[in-house]
């Protein structure tokens, strides 16, 4: 079997090198803008996300900072939400599911989720230095504190989000934000069937060291990292934290006989020490020459569907998910399965066929060329967009217009039913009438700019008109007629007309109070700073008490613990009046 300067790999490079690229833009020289980038440092992808966001900006003449919100929780919730997030995900990934698929079924977190960001508002707000022009999410989390506050106008710059992710989880998508950037046009759908209203599709973002490699520095390559030549290799990863059943998989790797295993444990050292005391020869921690190693690999196998997988598609490396992990992982493998730009494989049996179609097949061609077709020409992508709204800005809808928007699509579980049904994903009402996908459009936004001298004012600025059958029920409903978006920002408030009012008085016996009348007193409410401490102190007690029962439930003792709780709470075995037992039940 052909592997290493086999005609697949030269095909793939040709149609890298031939495909055409437009002249990078030159940055520019006029005094920068400043950028703001709210990440999390949650495994690696949010942040990895981030960092190239910030180089490409920062290339363009942009000053950029760079936050992580899990430094701006109060009193360390931060380091707490992190050490639980990662306990979940390597002793109770069960737990971590279920959480999943709860706050998917309710359209984003519960009130423990939002108590705990509304407790990082104030923070947020406070970090912003006075001239940013513009807000960048690559955090769930981060959206909605962002959009929070951008909904309550304490926030004046336009926000954006950028979906690292191909599946869309219903906490990604924020009332609030102005734009959210997706790299593909499966994640945009998914995003837009939960109600984000301006969805735009500029590709991923990886690091340019990710790039097809010729022969020749596939060699230099395979000699640096210490492996064979001849041998096809398969590249397994498992994050920054090394999580799931990575073991498991290694072995099934070897003993298919397709590929070699080379295995990548990011910072998790004890399951290096355990898959070198397994047999697999070729093992690493934490790999800084990530491009160099995928240049010397065939394929890559995965189980989270995160950023790595962004990077093998820039290196012209074919992907393969297999045995992922729960929650975003079966998502993501979903989803890219969706896109064609990688192989699912749900069946262990298939292992080695797939792989070796992969390697050398019609298939892995056609991978490396949909995944390499992912990223966008110069001045199309990501960051092109940001850069734009710090010259024109994102114009936004008032309050009112974006409340009357709210009426959402169908979950993302519905529309991935929907899409195997018909072959195509359902956007959702809105995102049909009002927010078609779209990529960047630079040619009509700037001369429309240049003839008018008013930005182009994108999805995000329009709503969609009220149906007259809305208009109808919500005058059945409230006794007045809607006005609609338009008049609920451009005519000021009035009060009904004297027929009107002598109408109204003739039906309640109540006369109309005219906008001259007092308003009622209102009722004191407590002060935010009490507000955020009770907040602050219910938060940290729940996060507590969740941290000591999965280390019970996921400790060696920890069914003997839990049996003697249960024990000693049997209401059954209270003592009776007569101060005996009752015998022969227990719970």
């Amino acid at each position: 079997m052909p592997h290493l300067g086999s005609s697949v790999h030269l095909r793939a490079l040709a149609a890298a090198a031939l495909r055409p690229r437009t002249a990078a833009t030159p940055p520019r020289t006029t005094p920068a803008d400043r950028v703001v980038i709210v990440s999390a440092g949650i495994g690696a992808g949010h942040d990895g996300a981030a960092r190239e966001l910030e180089r490409r900006l920062v290339a363009d003449g942009i000053a950029v900072d760079r936050y992580d919100l899990l430094d701006l929780l109060p009193a360390g919730l931060g380091r707490t939400v992190r050490d639980g997030y990662h306990r979940m995900l390597v002793r109770a990934p069960w737990i971590y599911q279920r959480i999943y698929n709860s706050t998917e079924r309710a359209g984003g977190g519960g009130p423990l989720a939002r108590a705990l960001l509304h407790t990082a508002e104030n923070r947020v707000l406070r970090a912003l230095p006075a001239d940013a022009a513009a807000v960048v999410s690559t955090y769930p989390g981060a959206s909605r504190v962002l959009g929070g506050l951008r909904l309550a106008g304490r926030l004046r710059v336009p926000v954006f989000t950028y979906l690292t992710d191909f599946s869309v989880h219903p906490l990604w998508v924020a009332d609030g934000v102005d734009v959210h950037l997706a790299a593909h046009a499966v994640p945009a759908a998914q995003a837009q069937g939960l109600g984000a209203c301006d969805v735009r599709v500029g590709g991923p973002v990886a690091d340019p060291r990710f790039r097809p490699a010729d022969p020749a520095e596939r060699r230099a390559a395979r000699a640096r990292f210490g492996l064979p030549e001849g041998t096809p290799l398969a590249l397994l990863v498992a994050g920054s934290w090394g999580v799931g059943p990575v073991r498991q998989v290694a072995l099934e790797l070897r003993d298919c006989g397709a590929a070699v295993p080379v295995v990548v444990c990011g910072r998790n050292e004890v399951l290096v020490e355990q898959l070198r005391a397994d047999g697999i020869e070729h093992v690493h921690g934490w790999v800084d020459d990530m491009p160099g190693l995928m240049q010397a690999c065939d394929v890559l196998v995965q189980n989270a569907g995160g950023l790595t997988s962004l990077e093998a598609f820039a290196a012209g490396l074919p992907v393969a998910s297999y045995r992922c992990i729960p929650g975003h992982g079966l998502t993501n493998a979903a989803a890219l399965a969706e896109a064609g730009v990688a192989a699912w494989i749900c069946d262990p049996a298939e292992l080695k066929d797939v792989l070796c179609d992969l390697i050398d097949g019609p298939r892995g061609l056609l991978q490396r060329e949909a995944g390499l077709a992912l990223f966008a020409g110069a001045g199309e992508g990501p960051a092109d967009e940001i850069a734009r709204a710090c010259r024109v800005g994102v114009p936004r809808p008032g309050p009112a217009a974006r409340e009357s928007a709210l009426v959402r699509g169908p979950r993302r579980g519905e529309g991935i039913a929907g899409a195997a049904r018909t072959g195509v994903p359902h956007p959702g009402p809105l995102a049909c009438e009002s927010a078609p996908v779209r990529g960047p459009r630079p040619v009509e936004e700037v001369p429309g700019i240049a003839r008018t001298g008013v930005p182009h004012a994108g999805p995000a600025a329009r709503e969609p008109e009220p149906c007259p059958v809305e208009e109808v029920a919500g005058t059945a409903r409230t006794g007045s007629p809607h006005a609609g978006t338009l008049a609920s920002e451009s005519a000021p408030v009035r009060g009904p007309r004297p027929a009107e009012e002598i109408a109204g008085a003739a039906r309640t016996g109540v006369p109309h109070a005219g906008p001259l009348a007092p308003k009622p007193a209102a009722v004191p409410r407590p002060r935010p700073a009490a507000r955020r401490l009770v907040a602050t102190a219910a938060v940290a007690c729940v996060v507590w008490a969740c941290a000591v029962g999965a280390a019970v439930v996921t400790s060696d003792g920890g069914t003997g613990v839990m049996y003697a709780i249960g024990h000693s709470l049997d209401l059954d075995d209270l003592p009776h009046a007569d101060g005996r037992h009752q015998e022969g039940h227990h719970s």
